[in-house]
């Protein structure tokens, strides 16, 4: 991989489907695909955020016309209506789905269907809607499922006996954290499950490192006590100037893994130095406890039986 990529190769004829598209990363991700040719479908829970957003990826475009995908990933219905949508857009032929959108509330919630609201948010929407459109990226002859973590994912472990934190201390920057180690544990069983059922398509992962995006803000909110709230937001603004990056440079490794013909399925995406929190895509190791098989099975099953939803691969 170059050390210094950074545009994408011509997309002309491909569909990508970008949760979290009004804004931050996914806007970005939005707007570089469909100006190098891709059709663009944002998903957005936002009808009047995804429209401003769909006129500002209308204006880069080179090809197909960018369209909107109503999409709640804290409602299961709505995720359910999204994929069903975008199989009638697509005829059944996606080529990417790039699983960006996440939240950080700044107060414990729940989703429309009782789960935590990250943990379901951040990795049951995602998972979901990723089991339902399977059709569809198998329809493509290159499909590829991108789903993003983070580096909040790393010390963190996987509470499957307690995924809603209901029997342990709820912090949202800790539930975040927990909520990306499960999108990235998904993600690499995922990949497993594909190439043992010899699927062509590909599930890949990616992180933006240290991105100065909303979400960096809202994790600084995130606390009650205002003593602690305001020593988090200014040690947010030290960081967003010492480390952050650009959103621009924050959404080159979900691009990478999006586009780039020399991914593998399993491989995960990140800057390349500062520990992970800025610069170049590049390869990087997943977590060793996104690659324990044990837990990737028992996140596949208990992702299942949570969303109600039957895995595909099978």
């Amino acid at each position: 991989m170059s050390q210094r990529w950074t545009e994408v190769a011509d997309q002309t004829g491909r569909t990508a489907l970008i949760t979290g598209a009004n804004s931050g990363l996914g806007l970005r991700s939005a707007e570089v695909l469909a100006a190098w040719g891709a059709r663009v479908l944002l998903g957005c829970r936002s009808a009047e955020r995804g429209a401003a957003a769909l006129e500002q990826v209308r204006a880069v475009a080179s090809g197909a016309e960018p369209e909107l995908v109503r999409l709640d990933l804290a409602d299961l219905t709505s995720v359910r209506e999204a994929a069903e949508a975008v199989r009638e857009l697509t005829a059944d032929k996606l080529d990417v789905l790039m699983n960006n959108a996440g939240a950080i509330p700044t107060a414990r919630g729940r989703t429309a269907d009782g789960f935590e609201l990250q943990f379901g948010t951040n990795h049951l929407g995602p998972a979901a809607l990723t089991w339902l459109l399977m059709p569809a990226l198998r329809g493509s002859a290159a499909g590829r499922v991108v789903a993003l973590s983070s580096v909040a994912a790393v010390g963190r472990h996987l509470h499957l006996d307690d995924p809603n934190a209901e029997h342990r201390p709820y912090h949202a920057p800790a539930a975040y954290g927990h909520a990306k180690l499960a999108s990235q544990t998904f993600g690499v069983e995922l990949d497993r499950r594909l190439r043992a059922a010899g699927s062509p398509v590909l599930s890949v992962l990616a992180h933006p490192g240290y991105s100065a995006t909303d979400l960096i803000t809202n994790m600084a909110d995130s606390f009650r006590n205002p003593l602690l709230r305001n020593t988090s937001r200014k040690i947010t603004q030290l960081g967003n100037s010492l480390l952050g990056q650009r959103v621009e440079q924050g959404a080159l490794p979900q691009l990478y893994a999006a586009t780039a013909r020399e991914v593998e399925g399993g491989d995960y995406l990140g800057p390349d130095s500062w520990f992970g929190f800025r610069g170049n895509p590049a390869k990087v190791r997943t977590l060793a406890a996104a690659r324990d098989p044990r837990t990737g099975a028992a996140l596949w099953d208990l992702t299942a039986e949570l969303t109600g939803i039957t895995p595909d691969p099978h």
